[in-house]
């Protein structure tokens, strides 16, 4: 067969995915999957409709759930016996990241869950003596008892930011509740350690954020300006979307969780080892700090403006030793890829459960 070459128009309607034994066939000769050069059989995978960013405004239903530590809130779109896609919004951002992508997946018979993460949206912890702790292995933690709570024994998850961090510790620590997955920057498991080591001063610069939350007049600038301060990071790691005031401000309203500043906070303090975790957690960040490979069949994604900082794909392909393929997503796409390109986001998590 001759090589099909996929429109770089993430909004082609002729855009189809790999099949599976083309899949296969490019993992077992070069190690990783490429949508460019990859083999299509006569079978293919349901075909996303064109969908125009924005389109949706809402999702069709609202439910909560107490999981673990919190009564979760969640979106739910698609048929219950359906394949489970769990999607896993970033900071500072939410589910409406997903209002797209849901009813996509949903129209190809998906079961789609789009949690609020701890700290965010209707989200809320179920005891006032919880440490409101933001360490990325206590969120992973939370999704899995989401997953127990809702009966899911496994799941293709999708996440960008806060949110494929998540993905990543579950395929890597449970790779027996993730099917597959959809990753925005590719492989973002670390630890402490880390976050200890220093950078070059452009790459410090990046990340200002992080060391004006670190500071106590940091904190309270969060919490006094939080609306003005997530509409920065969208603008810095976004720069070429056009966002209007009403798609801003239906996810900054999820930042009005009393327990988001604590969240975020802590979260970055212990990245750069300036707040103690929880001791249940240790074993988990032992492992997470080894840089575990990831074995199951996994897409990573990224948009050619991202203004967010991010590694390299050839930096992190060797973590993935399932089936692998990597893309870029062009036409002006930053950090939040779903939301700015949900039908290249929603082509992704089909190709890549059709694979597990």
């Amino acid at each position: 067969m001759n090589p099909i070459k996929m429109p770089e128009d993430i909004n082609h309607p002729r855009r189809r995915f790999l099949s599976t034994a083309a899949m296969a066939i490019t993992a077992a000769q070069f190690g990783m999957l490429s949508s460019a050069n990859a083999e299509a059989s006569s079978e293919t995978a349901t075909e996303i409709p064109p969908v125009k960013p924005g389109t949706n405004t809402s999702f069709s239903s609202m439910k909560q759930i107490d999981a673990g530590l919190l009564n979760v809130g969640y979106a739910e779109a698609g048929p219950a016996d359906g394949p489970a896609v769990i999607l896993l919004h970033g900071w500072p951002y939410d589910i409406y990241s997903f209002v797209d992508v849901a009813p996509l997946l949903a129209s190809a018979g998906y079961h789609v869950i789009v949690p609020y993460l701890r700290g965010y949206g209707t989200t809320r912890f179920l005891s006032g003596e919880t440490f409101r702790n933001g360490q990325p292995s206590a969120v992973a933690v939370d999704i899995v008892a989401l997953m127990d709570a809702l009966k899911i024994d496994k799941a293709t998850l999708g996440g960008f930011d806060w949110g494929a961090r998540t993905a990543n510790i579950i395929a890597a620590l449970w790779p027996e509740r993730c099917k597959a997955m959809v990753s925005v920057s590719g492989y973002l498991i670390g630890g402490q350690e880390a976050g200890r080591t220093p950078l070059p001063p452009s790459a410090e610069l990046q990340w200002w954020y992080q060391f004006y939350f670190a500071t106590e007049r940091g904190q309270a600038g969060y919490d006094k300006y939080r609306h003005d301060f997530a509409k920065l990071i969208w603008q810095l790691a976004s720069p070429k979307w056009n966002f209007d005031a009403a798609t801003f401000d239906r996810s900054a309203a999820s930042f009005a969780n009393p327990d988001h500043v604590a969240v975020v906070i802590h979260n970055y303090r212990w990245r750069l080892d300036l707040a103690k975790g929880e001791s249940k957690y240790d074993d988990l960040e032992t492992r997470l700090a080894a840089g575990p490979v990831i074995s199951v069949p996994t897409i990573t994604l990224e948009g050619d403006a991202n203004g967010a900082p991010h590694p390299d794909a050839a930096s992190y392909a060797k973590k993935f030793s399932g089936k692998y393929a990597h893309r870029q997503i062009k036409g002006g796409v930053g950090h939040n890829l779903p939301q700015e390109a949900p039908q290249a986001f929603a082509e992704a998590v089909v190709e890549v459960a059709a694979e597990a």
